[in-house]
């Protein structure tokens, strides 16, 4: 989760110092199809979540899937609205902090079950 946290962070600040205006449509396709997977998925591990920490960090990557594939879909229409980049960068960017601080929970998680914290 950091790195694609990481990754997503990188990606924004090189499209803020790029012109190019993404294709709307594009996102929104490409959003609304990831978003129907993610649900699937989502629902799927719903029951398991709170089985162990491997299953907790799955589950938290499904859901920051789902809230990033919402993100995307609110980034294409003001994309559309916009013809700028902007909504791309500053939501591109809010994705990556949500995956950045899940990241940091399931780091901070498995350091509180982990023999040489707890014992």
């Amino acid at each position: 989760m950091a790195a694609f946290g990481i990754g997503v962070l990188i990606e924004a600040v090189v499209k803020l110092f790029s012109a190019t205006v993404p294709i709307a449509s594009t996102m929104g396709t490409i959003g609304i199809a990831a978003l129907i997977a993610n649900l699937i998925c989502l629902w799927l591990l719903l029951q398991h979540r709170n089985d162990d920490l491997n299953m907790r960090s799955t589950w938290l990557c499904s859901r920051n899937d789902i809230i990033a594939n919402v993100g995307v879909l609110v980034a294409a229409a003001l994309v559309w609205f916009t013809n700028t980049n902007w909504p791309d960068v500053l939501i591109g960017s809010a994705i990556a902090a949500v995956f950045l601080a899940s990241s940091f929970t399931v780091l901070m998680e498995s350091r509180a079950g982990s023999p040489a914290t707890t014992g």
